[in-house]
């Protein structure tokens, strides 16, 4: 490896509708929550970073949840480095429905072993009462069903940014992407795009608003357009940082 090494990797986001894909996602790049569900279409949100030596340029790719987008689906899917699968530890239909997700990767992609996976049971901030699926549980699903796989179980909180940051380390080294621990950690160095996001005016200042970048598909996509500009635009505030 030389002295200044660098690694593009696309990571995508798989799980069902409502449990926090892109909250995840902007708790991590934004440091922002929002308690308002809006249904996502595909945004992708680009970052670098430096880690010692080694530059980190990263495509973070959202996908719908509600499994409408097929041929995005499976274009997401061939595309990937590396996938995060995400359900709800309040809802077993939510990691039903990782399964299937991961059944797509496993039908799609026959380097699926190869390629690192963090599962993630969102909303770990709920109540005891309302938790319907324990860690161990999926454990073992993840490690007796698919031994093979390099893969890490997590449980977080997008609402009260537990966890997320724990995520994105689980990927480097899954990845094995080597990164200097004693470094100032995971920052940032450039500003990050949505793809989904609408253009509109700022009260706080921001004179900029992110750049759009659309697919073949969703170019020809008159539903996909229409849902698009529903979606806010991101307000970039907050660096992202991993210490």
């Amino acid at each position: 490896m030389g002295e200044n090494s660098s690694y593009q990797v696309r990571l995508v986001v798989l799980g069902g509708t409502g449990v926090g894909k892109s909250c995840i996602i902007k708790r991590f790049l934004f440091n922002t929550f929002t308690e308002r569900h809006c249904p996502t279409v595909e945004d992708m949100h680009y970052r670098e970073f430096d880690l010692g030596n080694t530059t980190l340029k990263v495509d973070f790719l959202d996908t719908a949840g509600d499994m409408q987008f097929p041929a995005m689906r499976r274009l997401s899917i061939a595309n990937a480095q590396a996938f995060l699968l995400v359900y709800t530890i309040d809802s077993k239909t939510s990691f039903e429905t990782l399964k299937k997700c991961f059944e797509e990767i496993r039908e799609q992609r026959k380097d699926f072993q190869e390629i690192p996976i963090i599962v993630v049971g969102n909303k770990a901030d709920v109540t005891s009462e309302r938790r319907e699926l324990l860690k161990e549980d999926v454990a073992e699903w993840v490690f007796c069903e698919l031994p093979r796989l390099r893969v890490k179980v997590l449980e977080c909180s997008a609402k009260d940014n537990v966890n997320t940051k724990e995520i994105f380390r689980s990927f480097l080294i899954l990845a094995k992407i080597p990164f200097q621990s004693d470094s100032s950690g995971l920052c940032r160095r450039s500003s990050a795009h949505a793809s989904c996001s609408k253009a509109t005016g700022s009260e706080e200042g921001h004179k900029k608003n992110a750049p759009r970048s659309r697919s073949l598909i969703r170019r020809v996509s008159k539903k996909v357009s229409k849902m698009r500009e529903n979606v806010p635009s991101d307000n970039e505030t907050n660096d992202c940082v991993l210490s």
